[in-house]
């Protein structure tokens, strides 16, 4: 698959790098989930460019410095000592170097050095702040495990924090995004394959790009795709979360399980969990992994005890859904079974996709101060699936979304809007309609 988009990344990446050839150097850290195209972008960004582009993978501290070595000689065109053995050395002959020449330098999966020798973070923080005003620098770290790269970066206690110049967080692509892609690969595209690719990948470029380059963009192509033996994303999720949570992620995944599958209230996910406590882990699970959110009825108080939580990674969800919860049929190789209770279930799990769907193309519009939905948690149940308020007047648009527009029951959501209006909205114009699959 080609490069798509990224357009407003690559111009700051630029901007970075002028400034750190013409004045001096600057640390940038970029972050974003695993597979979601981190280094496709920072390659891209030093295309035909000096550049030193070191992976640090979970080995010996000195087997990676052999390993760098060599990578660092042929980039710069440069001698390198054969014995440097420590990254610390390492680091400081490359500030020696910046202090002559402008070029780049790539840190990936910079968190890994966490697991091998935690004091590189301290040894590079006290070189960088004696080298980095008189040399010439573009220093680029990324990683992809969220929780330690924001653990590095903006933990006081940190060494490096306050270190980082620019911190960018790599999101999915776009719906304009997704849609030119469609068309490139599959111009006759319905908005139905359109959704699926939403609901299965979330715009994740590498889940994208595995769907493309093996030419399956319809429906059920998709997921006879997702669902067969030795498929990349059957323990793509484990993998993931495994990541992040380390040895004790049993409780995590039964809590995103049980989000997952419709149970998000606090007391319905403690309930789930055999009445376990999970406050601590919810809180984590939004503050330090950025997995979860909580999501209030609209225009609510913090306070509020109407609060359900939701996984924000459309794969993520997809993967417990379908993945974890059909792990017994993975087991014994039923992916026939597998594939009919995911073509089974689709018409409904892609119509509550289909909201999140809307929402993000009412947040890509730019047009609205406040977008979410708006529900009673008590008395009348009323609910209402999108409420958006215009940003510069007294305006509202509340929408029912349905896969079919002749499932819209105008009345109904005429009833809801007056009960919100009375409650919330007093002073708005409120604009009403139904959103389906034909209004994508």
């Amino acid at each position: 698959m080609k490069f798509y988009n990224r357009l407003n990344e690559l111009a700051e990446l630029e901007r970075i790098r002028h400034l750190s050839f013409s004045e001096h150097s600057r640390l940038t850290v970029v972050t974003g989930r695993r597979r979601v195209g981190k280094t496709s972008l920072l390659l891209k960004s030093v295309n035909d460019l000096p550049v030193v582009y070191l992976f640090v993978g979970r080995k010996n501290e000195a087997t990676l410095c052999t390993e760098f070595i060599p990578e660092i000689a042929r980039s710069l065109d440069t001698y390198v000592p054969a014995e440097i053995r420590t990254f610390r050395s390492l680091f400081q002959f490359l500030m020696e170097l910046a202090k002559n020449r402008s070029f780049n330098l790539i840190i990936d999966e910079f968190q890994e050095f966490y697991n091998i020798n935690a004091s590189v973070y301290s040894d590079m923080q006290h070189i960088w702040d004696t080298y980095r005003k008189k040399t010439k620098m573009n220093l680029i770290v990324s990683g992809s495990v969220y929780s330690l790269m924001q653990k590095l970066f903006q933990n006081a206690k940190e060494p490096l924090f306050g270190r980082a110049d620019n911190i960018i967080k790599l999101a999915a692509f776009d719906l304009t995004t997704l849609k030119q892609i469609l068309n490139d690969y599959k111009a006759a595209y319905s908005n139905d394959d359109l959704l699926a690719l939403y609901a299965f990948t979330g715009g994740i470029p590498k889940y994208v790009e595995l769907f493309c380059d093996n030419q399956v963009l319809g429906v059920r192509e998709m997921i006879a795709f997702m669902a067969r033996e030795n498929s990349p994303f059957i323990d793509e999720g484990k993998h993931l979360l495994i990541e992040e949570f380390g040895k004790n992620y049993a409780t995590y995944f039964s809590i995103l399980s049980a989000i997952s599958g419709g149970i998000n209230t606090q007391p319905q996910i403690e309930a789930a969990l055999g009445n376990k406590s999970v406050g601590g882990q919810l809180k984590r699970l939004i503050e330090d992994y950025n997995i979860i959110v909580r999501q209030r009825p609209i225009l609510s108080k913090v306070s509020t005890q109407a609060v359900r939580y939701e996984i924000q990674d459309n794969f993520i969800r997809f993967w417990f859904n379908y993945f974890d919860r059909h792990r017994s049929m993975i087991e014994i190789k039923n992916f026939k079974a597998l594939q009919n209770r995911i073509l089974s279930d689709y018409p409904t799990y892609s119509g509550s996709m289909l909201e999140r769907y809307f929402k993000q193309q009412f947040a890509e519009t730019m047009q609205y101060k406040n977008i979410g939905s708006w529900w009673e948690p008590k008395g009348m149940q009323y609910e209402i699936d999108i409420v958006a308020l215009s940003l510069h007047k007294k305006h509202a648009v509340a929408v029912e979304v349905k896969r079919q527009k002749k499932n819209f029951k105008p009345e109904k959501l005429k009833t809801k809007v007056e009960h919100l209006k009375h409650k919330l909205l007093h002073n708005y114009k409120i604009e009403t309609y139904c959103l389906s699959l034909e209004d994508m």
